[in-house]
């Protein structure tokens, strides 16, 4: 809604490169949900069926299978955990004493009433009858009373000593009885058999269990026999029936069915979510990368290229590679991080592969080992291709690639029981197969890329570098002043390019070529005219060699067309002389009018531009015009030169002509002590010899004569 008080010239409306860049984001944002969430819409429920139902036709398998059945396994871990016995705890002493000490305070108790002569007979039996641990009949505990002191005493002994043996030995819960049962078998034989059924009754009431079941040990032995399991693989043949007609349908029937995609789950609205957020996280992540690379954010054809890309392998991978075995390992998404590399940055290649690999893993199986493949065989393979400056650095990079898929397989695969050697050489062949692929991929969609949409790239730039290039060769045939010009300072701004992290090797085959319209009309500029010849400019009214100078921009850019130079470099052939006056000419101009400034229109004698919008054309702006300068001028000392460059640098952004450009102060600094030092490496001071003759050589005189003194 527009607000009333804000005046209309004041409102700061989106440039139209902003807008460009939301719908370029907006766009891809929804290609890639389209793309990720379209194959849980394509999901059709050929078979409806659950477990317990009853099958109502035949089905066969489609193709040959093989699988891992979590079901079976699970079933085959179940039976080998149930079949593992309650494990118990060891004897434990305290129970043993505590036994003992219950059974010695009976048989005190048993002692005193039988020493009790003031009790009558039922009175001791009564007496014995309230004892808690043990339930003596009448006819025991008058035994008990009966018996003689010396054979109570032995009684006493021997039920203590038997006890203690029990004891000793594991007693269970479940095995109270047989120990109580075993009793007789461990009294003394010397006794007699009245004394020893005594015993036996006496230590029978004070036996107790002294092992007890442990759920902890228990676990642990049937967590080990399910770990002892091996997975168990299920096969079918093409054709061979999984279930059959009236068959109820199993878990394990269900899980085939899954696997050979003849009916899938459906799908939960949490599972778009997931997909969504995480597209969502990954989009956030790139685009806060590209907030601070305000020269990637410019180039938005460059940026639409690599969002077409992104897009483009996204949507291979979700249609080639989901209920794929090998080809996920085969797929060469490296090849996208090494495009990336070749046609912008290795920063944002880095960046962008990862994100990439993140979204095509997600929906696959073994995801997190696919998500490690697909990041390092990406981070590896840009990282050694560097500046992509050589074939043979595609193929580097694609080795690497697939030495470090390779290592991914083996460290998921090998701790794995269930992974057998055929089945690991071949992911170790996908994965060989990845990195080579991804590099030959990379290397012919960049060279297709850059014919197609005009880009630029480092093998490009090597290739039109050469000097046998035609249009290279037509410089050097017809203005070889023009053709050494153009080397000495695609020297010059290669060094300063160097020393501000500028592009080095674009900056010197702009270089190159920034001068290329010269060769048309050679005599008409002063490096390609004879010593002595008549300047064909002496002919011209100054406005008519002004625009005779300033044509050589729009012939080199006819020029450059014809021999299909990139746009990047034909941007050096527009942009080197910026909106610059020719300066001689115009003087000439207002000489001519008797001084008078008002009779000269300056837009005669200005060429058309534009200025310079990168820091490669401005480095070229700068070189071209200091070596002007130094070539003219001839400065005697190094600080005379330095005084020259710098001026002609702080002349230039005077007039505004780096005002497009992200050349910082400090920058301009490097560059003033850059030109310099090259520039005086080049002009420096020669010494004049004197015009005499020089002495005849010894060796130089035939064999036996000798000059004279």
């Amino acid at each position: 809604m527009n607000n009333p008080l804000i005046p209309r010239s004041n409102r700061r409306w989106p440039s139209r490169r902003s807008l460009s860049l939301l719908a370029l984001l907006a766009l891809t944002t929804i290609v890639s949900a389209f793309i990720l969430l379209s194959p849980y819409s394509a999901r059709q429920t050929t078979l409806t069926l659950q477990a317990g139902d009853a099958a109502g036709q035949d089905i066969l398998a489609p193709r040959t299978i093989t699988y891992e059945s979590t079901v079976l396994t699970a079933q085959q871990q179940d039976l080998a955990a149930g079949a593992v016995a309650p494990e118990y705890g060891p004897p434990e002493a305290t129970v043993a004493r505590r036994q003992v000490g219950r059974l010695r305070a009976a048989l005190t108790f048993i002692s005193t009433v039988r020493s009790d002569t003031f009790a009558t007979r039922e009175e001791q039996l009564a007496d014995l009858a309230a004892l808690e641990d043990l339930r003596l009949s009448q006819a025991l505990g008058e035994a008990l009373l009966e018996l003689t002191d010396s054979g109570w005493q032995s009684v006493q002994q021997e039920a203590i000593v038997v006890l203690e043996q029990l004891m000793r030995s594991t007693v269970r819960e479940d095995q109270l009885d047989d120990a109580r049962r075993s009793v007789p078998a461990l009294v003394s034989l010397s006794l007699p058999e009245d004394q020893a059924t005594l015993v036996s009754e006496l230590v029978s009431g004070f036996v107790a269990p002294n092992s007890f079941y442990s759920e902890e040990l228990t676990e642990n032995r049937r967590a080990e026999a399910r770990a002892a399991i091996l997975p168990v693989f299920r096969t079918y043949v093409a054709n061979e029936v999984v279930i059959r007609r009236g068959q109820v349908v199993t878990p394990a029937h269900l899980e085939a069915l899954n696997e050979m995609g003849l009916v899938q789950p459906e799908t939960r609205w949490q599972d778009r979510a997931g997909t969504l957020a995480l597209l969502g996280v990954s989009l956030l992540y790139m685009t806060i990368f590209m907030r601070n690379r305000r020269k990637l954010m410019e180039d938005t054809r460059r940026l639409t290229v690599m969002a077409v890309m992104f897009v483009a392998y996204l949507a291979v991978a979700q249609y080639v590679l989901p209920d794929r075995t090998v080809i996920p390992y085969m797929f060469p998404l490296a090849s996208f991080g090494l495009l990336v590399a070749a046609l912008y940055s290795a920063q944002a290649a880095i960046v962008f592969s990862i994100a990439l690999s993140v979204l095509v893993a997600s929906s696959l199986a073994y995801n997190l080992e696919l998500t490690l493949f697909y990041i390092f065989s990406s981070l590896l393979g840009i990282l050694v291709l560097q500046r992509a400056e050589r074939i043979s650095s595609f193929f580097r990079a694609g080795a690497a690639a697939s030495l470090s898929g390779m290592l991914i397989v083996l460290a998921f695969r090998l701790p794995n029981p269930a992974t057998d050697m055929l089945g690991l050489l071949t992911l170790i062949g996908a994965a060989l197969f990845n990195g080579l692929g991804a590099a030959s991929l990379a290397l012919l969609v960049q060279f297709a890329l850059a014919q197609l949409l005009g880009l630029t790239t480092s093998l490009q730039l090597l290739e039109i570098s050469r000097p046998d290039h035609p249009l290279l060769q037509f410089i050097l045939r017809n203005a070889p002043g023009t053709y050494q010009h153009s080397l000495l300072i695609a020297n010059l701004s290669e060094q300063a390019a160097e020393l501000i992290q500028a592009d080095a090797l674009l900056t010197r085959v702009g270089a190159l070529y920034h001068d290329a319209g010269k060769a048309r009309y050679p005599h008409y500029f002063i490096e390609n005219q004879v010593a002595g010849s008549r300047n064909p400019h002496e002919d011209l009214t100054p406005q008519e060699s002004s625009q005779t100078i300033i044509r050589h921009v729009a012939d080199g850019v006819e020029m450059a067309r014809k021999y299909r130079l990139p746009d990047r470099i034909i941007d050096f052939i527009r942009e080197h002389h910026g909106t610059m006056v020719t300066q001689y000419q115009y003087a000439k101009a207002v000489e001519a009018a008797g001084g008078d400034k008002s009779r000269v229109n300056p837009q005669d004698y200005m060429y058309p531009g534009p200025r310079p919008r990168s820091r490669e054309t401005a480095l070229l702006m700068l070189a071209d015009g200091c070596e002007a300068r130094t070539r003219a001028e001839r400065p005697e000392d190094e600080e005379a030169l330095h005084a020259l460059v710098k001026s002609v640098v702080d002349r230039r952004v005077a007039l505004g002509e780096l005002d497009d450009t992200e050349l910082t102060m400090q920058d301009l600094k490097v560059i003033i002590e850059s030109f310099t030092a090259t520039l005086r490496g080049v002009y420096h001071p020669r010494i004049v010899y004197p015009d005499i003759d020089e002495p005849q050589k010894a060796e130089d005189t035939p064999e036996g004569m000798l000059t004279p003194p």
